[in-house]
């Protein structure tokens, strides 16, 4: 740490907007890191906080600011003077410094910047598709009305290459290339007159993209009203799930990149306070966000045609899936998360998305209500023709009258504040008895909670004798 301790080492003048008019290298430059310059209203927040308070109040003031400049945390001690005109009018301030000291910041963990801007990447993306490790597609997921027909052509041709199924201009390479060369390449699609940005999360280790990769499709610009919606007019009337999500989800996921974004610092130096609210900002919207999507998947559910898509699927593969996308949120707690090892197996008749989609829920409630320092695992079982997939937690537990209740809508059993709506439950079950199942629960005060998905087992056909 460097230290400069003579009085009176830098001095700046503001007018009565609170702009920095005149202002000596150091705070010249730190107004200028900051994202501002002389002649603009003061960019540094501390310091404007405390020219406002010292201006409003007519007071002299000798405080301390921090402020970060991108590569340095910088503590400084000023004297602030109002200044007035003869007729006693407010002038501006004169400002001081008296003592500067400056503090290189920790670098930057490459892999936690990353993860925070994939997550960006996650909340603004109008379609996210799952593509194997040759960057082939296995699924496509998007509710954007301008990407209905990119979808059913990408859902009808399930094997091939991502890259058939976008225009790259000036791209004349055989495709697809090399992940790397891909990740963040504009491009354009058909049906659509947005501009797409394509973004590569790979995933496996060691080998980033051994095990595959998640595409992020982003538009340059949200969904008009204008003529970019699908305009067919043969409906039977406004629904919440198809018709306000998508356009409720845009705008929420956009600001919850934009405060990661800020809380983060990615977009330039910004000190801790606000940062903090960035966070605060990008909680809310999350809050918010699965609020929706839990009343539009309580409208589906709810719908008398619904249906699930069995398949054979291998629930220690969705369970360890589970783990992973809720590693980071159990870690921030100190809840380590027991995923089923490698090599143990229970196949199931089921739909895979819907079975993660309990799971999901599940795994996250244990992380909510579990104390920290303890451990949520996930066990597998079969019972007859029945496939089990448990969840456990060290929580406070159910008493009977409760576990009876905690499957009822909106019954959130008197918790409060913890941005859950009360409906995870309620839709999980739902979803297990489409799908020929069911989920219970075993639990007692102190003794933690057991969730128990069962479903219909599927044989190994490997095990069947020739």
């Amino acid at each position: 740490m460097t230290t400069v301790g003579t009085r009176y080492i830098a001095h700046a003048k503001t007018d009565a907007e609170a702009r920095l008019v005149e202002a000596d290298d150091l705070l010249a430059e730190l107004q200028q890191a900051c994202g501002g310059s002389i002649g603009t209203r003061i960019a540094i927040p501390e310091l404007l906080a405390l020219v406002e308070k010292a201006q409003t109040y007519g007071l002299r003031l000798a405080r301390q600011f921090e402020a970060v400049d991108g590569e340095h945390r910088i503590t400084a001690w000023v004297e602030i003077a109002p200044q007035t005109n003869d007729e006693g009018e407010a002038e501006g301030c004169a400002i001081d410094v008296v003592n500067w000291h400056t503090e290189a910041l920790p670098p930057e963990n490459d892999i936690e910047a990353a993860r925070r801007r994939m997550e960006i990447n996650r909340h603004l993306a109008d379609c996210t598709a799952r593509l194997d490790s040759q960057q082939r597609l296995l699924s496509v997921d998007t509710e954007a009305a301008d990407l209905a027909e990119f979808a059913h052509k990408a859902l009808a041709h399930v094997g091939k290459p991502w890259t058939d199924f976008v225009i790259l201009p000036g791209n004349t390479h055989q495709q697809p290339l090399h992940w790397r060369l891909l990740d963040g390449t504009t491009c354009e699609i058909e049906g659509s007159a947005r501009r797409w940005t394509a973004h590569l999360e790979p995933l496996g280790q060691p080998q980033p993209g051994s095990a595959g990769f998640v595409l992020y499709l982003t538009a340059e610009r949200p969904l008009s009203s204008a003529g970019d919606e699908d305009e067919s007019g043969d409906r039977e009337g406004p629904s919440f799930g198809r018709d306000l999500t998508p356009v409720l989800r845009q705008p929420i996921n956009r600001i919850i990149a934009n405060a990661e974004t800020i809380r983060t610092k990615l977009a330039g130096p910004l000190a801790d306070e606000y940062s903090s609210y960035a966070a605060d900002i990008a909680t809310a919207a999350q809050h918010l966000l699965a609020l929706i999507d839990d009343l539009s998947d309580l409208e589906v559910v709810e719908s008398e045609d619904f249906a699930t898509a069995p398949d054979r699927i291998e629930l220690a593969d969705v369970a360890r899936r589970a783990c992973g996308i809720l590693g980071v949120r159990a870690r921030e707690k100190g809840i380590a998360l027991v995923a089923p090892p490698e090599g143990e197996s229970q196949l199931a008749i089921a739909e895979f998305r819907r079975v993660l989609q309990i799971l999901l829920n599940l795994v996250g409630n244990a992380i909510r209500y579990s104390p920290a320092d303890s451990q949520v695992w996930i066990r597998l079982d079969r019972i007859g023709n029945r496939a089990l997939i448990t969840v456990a937690d060290q929580g406070h537990g159910l008493g009977e009258d409760q576990q009876e209740r905690v499957f009822e809508k909106f019954e959130r059993l008197g918790r409060s504040g913890d941005g859950g709506s009360g409906l995870g439950l309620y839709i999980s079950r739902r979803i297990a008895r489409a799908m020929d199942g069911d989920l219970t629960v075993e639990s007692a005060p102190g003794q933690g909670a057991r969730f128990t998905l069962s479903v219909p087992a599927a044989e190994d056909l490997r095990e069947k004798p020739r």
